[in-house]
């Protein structure tokens, strides 16, 4: 298991050029901190630049502002010490469950035995023993980005990025999977930012949740969430944090229709 990573945001800006001439700023002085082993959600309306700070943590854009900083060294292109979840979960269809993660490792400096030890050893992390020669149209959702986590989680990278993994499930599914994810993220004890559109979810996972405004993207607060284990989603003090979430996104109107449950 690798060291969890220190992740700092120092006053990173991100501008685009659409149109031949014209600038969009998507992201503006943003700056935060994500502690070794440290649960942090991303949230706020749709572009807010959420995602596009995401691309710039992965490496995929290296055209900004500012810094970012992992383990003290600044973010250059893509690294196996960031791994990446989308909400698609990316399975190669002509590979099993198993061919699909143990290929994560393909350029990694283990000996064979021990890549068919680590590829085990994430498929019972994400609960998955039984389905190792499954193909990806053989497995639910739920069960394809499990799949897609523990390949992501398979080189022990310092930090782990979730972008809305679990946004195409159902209800039902997405609660099971955020309740997995939380376990997953206590046993490996790896840091992770999780990007989300679901306030309810952020809480639930999250020891902070960084709130989004946009027009330009700013970062309105950072929430720190300190509630006793197991999270109760229709208890006071959850539903206060997440009034206080939804205060600083600045939409009144979703405040206003919140269920009384969550009056303060």
């Amino acid at each position: 298991m690798a060291a969890p990573g220190l992740l700092e945001i120092h006053n990173v800006s991100k501008i685009y050029t659409v149109d031949g001439d014209k600038s969009v700023e998507a992201v503006v002085g943003a700056s935060f901190t994500v502690e070794a082993g440290e649960f942090v959600s991303i949230v706020g309306p749709s572009g807010c630049g959420k995602s596009t700070l995401l691309r710039l943590i992965v490496g995929l854009d290296s055209d900004y502002k500012g810094e970012i900083l992992l383990r003290n060294k600044r973010v250059e292109g893509t690294s196996l010490s960031r791994g990446i979840v989308f909400q698609d979960h990316r399975l190669l269809p002509w590979l099993t469950l198993k061919e699909n993660i143990a290929i994560a490792l393909l350029n990694a400096p283990f000996s064979e035995r021990e890549k068919e030890r680590i590829t085990q050893e994430h498929i019972a992390l994400v609960g998955l023993e039984g389905f190792e020669n499954a193909y990806p149209h053989q497995l639910s959702g739920g069960m394809a980005q499990r799949a897609a986590i523990a390949r992501a989680l398979v080189n022990q990278p310092a930090i782990l990025l979730l972008d809305e993994p679990l946004g195409a499930l159902d209800a039902i599914t997405r609660m099971r999977l955020q309740e997995e994810l939380q376990r997953i993220w206590r046993v490996e004890k790896v840091s992770m930012i999780l990007v989300t559109h679901d306030v309810e979810e952020a809480i639930f996972l999250s020891n902070k949740v960084i709130v989004m405004s946009k027009n330009p993207g700013r970062i309105a607060e950072q929430i720190h969430v300190d509630l006793p284990e197991p999270r109760d989603r229709v208890g006071v003090e959850f539903g206060a944090i997440r009034r206080k979430v939804f205060e600083a996104m600045h939409d009144n109107a979703i405040v206003r229709k919140a269920s009384p449950d969550y009056a303060i």
